[in-house]
């Protein structure tokens, strides 16, 4: 992380409510450019409503969002995947009817085009479909069907669509829920390559807590809605309230 640069992410006292039930309670978080956040909590924190509200999926009723420059507080969710926010989701749902490239050729030429204003040849689309395969692996599959695919196949099928997009931060959502302890590694080395290679901010949203050590310069911590720990990793997980909260221990 570049602590001169300003932060890619600001979120300013960020709150939502479901009619009487506060899930967020005045979040403020920063992202630096190109770091690496890992995002904890037991369930029902508020992480998805965070990233929710984040992402536009939801709208927060008080709170700023600020990425890479831009207000986002009211912008839909593809206007801000337009500006380089993607993110992946807890359970892949990839287009079951198209093959595994052509659901890369999907955010290619609805999010990138739209973008740039630039028309893909077929050629330049195969070509880059190619690139996003081999980045995650998976370029070998490319004419097979989803369905076909292991589960660590479909969460890297999941993370490639979601870079196609091209983002500037992507937010990776238990991309290594239900992974054997070798897929989990595999998928922890793809994030960092995203990370240091790609250039792509990443925060990461897990409970293996092995994965979220080996992968981030920085935790934050959810609990009830509001955060009660951001730092170096190894404080925030001896810090006396996360270890009651969070960790059981």
């Amino acid at each position: 992380m570049n602590t001169a640069s300003a932060p890619i992410l600001q979120v300013k006292g960020l709150s939502k409510r479901f009619g009487g039930f506060v899930a967020l309670d005045d979040i403020d978080l920063d992202v630096g450019q190109g770091e690496r956040l890992g995002l904890i909590g037991p369930n029902g924190s508020g992480k998805s409503t965070l990233v929710n509200c984040i992402c536009g999926t939801l709208q927060n009723e008080t709170g700023t969002v600020h990425f890479n420059g831009h207000a986002l507080n009211g912008a839909p969710a593809h206007k801000r995947t337009h500006l380089g926010l993607a993110r992946s989701f807890q359970l892949p749902r990839p287009f079951a009817s198209m093959t595994v490239a052509d659901n890369i050729r999907v955010p290619l030429l609805y999010t990138v085009r739209q973008r740039t204003g630039l028309v893909h040849s077929h050629i330049d689309l195969g070509r880059r479909c190619v690139e996003l395969l081999a980045l995650v692996g998976l370029e070998h599959l490319a004419e097979r069907s989803p369905r076909d695919l292991s589960q660590v196949d479909m969460r890297k099928l999941e993370l490639a669509r979601a870079v196609a997009s091209e983002p500037k931060l992507l937010i990776a959502d238990e991309a290594m829920a239900g992974l054997s302890h070798s897929e989990v590694e595999d998928i922890v080395q793809l994030l960092l390559r995203l990370n240091k290679d790609e250039g792509i901010t990443v925060i990461l949203i897990e409970h293996i807590m092995r994965a979220v050590m080996s992968f981030s310069q920085r935790l934050a911590v959810l609990v009830s809605g509001r955060k009660i720990a951001d730092g170096k990793p190894d404080e925030v997980v001896n810090n006396p309230q996360v270890v009651s909260a969070y960790l059981g221990q």
